[in-house]
C-alpha cells in the first residue's frame, strides 16, 4: 500500500491524500461504509459504485468468521469475489466485538476467549489468529487484534489494558511479517492506538505505534461513551505523534460534525454505522441539516430528497413518497434512506477534499458544522 499527501489546509491540520492499493487509488479524506458481515445493510454493490461512489468499505473478522465461516470464504477466493466488490477492503480485527460481549468473553496474555452470539460456541481469538484470519478473508488493510476500552475506564484499567495491547500487537506484526498474502494481491497491516481518555496513555500508545513503521495507523477507542470535546482532545494528542507520511484512521467515528472535526485535525480515514443504521430509522443526513422522514411536514413536500445529489436516488424520490414508504411500513424506504445517507457520507468527504485543495477548507468547515447542526 502506497500514500502521499497531496495538499494541506492552511490554519487547520487537514490534507488530501491518495492511498494506493492493488484494488484501487482511495481518495483521502475518505468515509468507508460499513459492512460487517460482508453486506452493505440494504444496499447492493453495483449501488455502492454507481450511487453511493464508495472507494472502499469494511468487512468485520469477528462476524465473517463465525458465518459463514473461513472455509467458505477461502473456496470463493476471498471476500472481494465472495461479496462482487472490486474495489478496496478494510476489515477491523474483531476485537471491538470480542469486547462488546462483556458476559462471554475473558481476555489473557494468550488472547480473547470467547462464546459466539450465535451459537453459544467457544472461540479464541489470539493476535497471531486475526492476522490468519484477515489474510483470508483477503482484505486489502487489516487491523491489529486489541482491547477497547470503555470512554469511561479508570487509569488503572485504562493502562493495564494498554500494556495488553501493545504485547498483542507486537506478536500480531510479527505474524503479519512471517505469512503471505493469499490470493496475489498485497496486504497492509494497521496498528491501533489506544489509552482511552488519558493524554499520557495515548502519548505513550502513539509513540510505539508509530516505532513500528507500518503502512498506516488507526485510533481507536474513541466514540465510546466519552464527551465529544474529549474525544477531539485525544485525536490531537494521538495526531501530534503519528507519522504524517502514512495514513491515520479514526475508528468508528461518526456523526456528520464529528467526521469534520476529525478530518481537520488531521484524520484521513474514517467510518461509522451511523448512515444506514439512522437511515433505516427514517433520519437522513442533507447539507443543511437532519431530516426525520415520519414528520408530517414531509407529507405534501413533492420536492426531491436532495435536488441537488450526485445521486439519482435522491433526485428521482420526492420527500413526500418516502415519507408515504416509511409510514407503510415498506422496505424500499430503509434502501432508499440508506443509499441517500451513504452518499451524503462520501459527498461531505469529497468536498472536504476539494475544500483543503482549493485553500479554503476552515472557513468551509466553519459554515457546514453550523448547518448540519440544524434540524429541518
Amino acid at each position: 500500500m502506497d500514500f502521499k499527501v497531496i495538499n494541506t489546509a492552511p490554519g487547520t491540520n487537514a490534507r488530501a491524500g491518495e492511498i494506493t492499493t492493488d484494488h484501487g487509488t482511495i481518495l483521502t479524506p475518505i468515509f468507508m461504509p460499513v459492512g460487517t458481515v460482508g453486506a452493505i445493510k440494504g444496499v447492493h454493490m453495483h449501488e455502492m459504485r454507481e450511487q453511493v461512489k464508495a472507494q472502499i468499505i469494511l468487512g468485520n473478522t469477528y462476524h465473517l468468521y463465525l458465518r459463514p465461516g473461513m472455509d467458505i470464504i477461502q473456496r470463493a477466493g476471498g471476500l472481494h469475489k465472495f461479496n462482487g466488490w472490486d474495489r478496496p477492503i478494510l476489515t477491523d480485527s474483531g476485537g471491538f466485538q470480542v469486547f462488546s460481549l462483556s458476559e462471554n468473553r475473558k481476555l489473557t496474555e494468550e488472547g480473547a476467549h470467547f462464546r459466539s452470539h450465535i451459537d453459544g460456541s467457544k472461540h479464541l481469538f489470539t493476535p497471531e489468529k486475526v492476522v490468519d484470519i484477515q489474510r483470508i478473508i483477503g482484505s486489502d488493510i487489516m487491523m491489529a487484534l486489541d482491547e477497547c476500552p470503555p470512554g469511561t475506564s479508570d487509569y488503572t484499567y485504562a493502562k493495564r489494558s494498554l500494556e495488553l495491547t501493545k504485547r498483542w500487537l507486537v506478536r500480531g506484526w510479527e505474524r503479519f511479517r512471517s505469512t503471505e498474502p493469499l490470493y496475489g494481491h498485497r496486504q497492509a497491516f494497521f496498528p491501533i492506538v489506544q489509552g482511552c481518555t488519558y493524554a499520557d496513555l495515548r502519548r505513550d500508545s502513539a509513540r510505539f505505534v508509530a516505532d513500528l513503521g507500518a503502512e498506516g495507523n488507526a485510533i481507536g477507542g474513541l466514540a465510546v461513551g466519552e464527551p465529544t470535546e474529549v474525544m477531539y482532545d485525544m485525536i490531537e494528542v494521538c495526531n501530534e505523534i503519528l507519522p504524517a507520511d502514512k495514513p491515520r484512521y479514526l475508528m468508528g467515528v461518526g456523526t456528520p460534525c464529528n467526521i469534520l472535526e476529525a478530518i481537520d485535525r488531521g484524520v484521513d480515514m474514517m467510518d461509522c454505522v451511523m448512515p444506514t443504521r439512522n437511515g433505516r430509522n427514517g433520519m437522513l443526513f442533507t447539507p443543511e441539516g437532519t431530516m426525520n422522514m415520519r414528520n408530517l411536514k414531509w407529507a405534501d413536500d413533492f420536492s426531491p430528497i436532495w435536488e441537488d445529489s450526485p445521486c439519482l436516488v435522491d433526485r428521482v424520490y420526492s420527500r413526500a413518497y418516502l415519507r408515504h414508504l416509511f409510514i407503510a411500513g415498506e422496505l424500499l424506504a430503509m434502501q432508499i434512506a440508506s443509499i441517500h445517507n451513504l452518499a451524503f457520507y462520501l459527498w461531505l468527504v469529497t468536498e472536504a477534499r476539494r475544500h483543503i485543495v482549493a485553500g479554503d477548507f476552515a472557513a468551509w468547515k466553519a459554515l457546514m458544522v453550523e448547518k448540519l447542526n440544524r434540524r429541518l
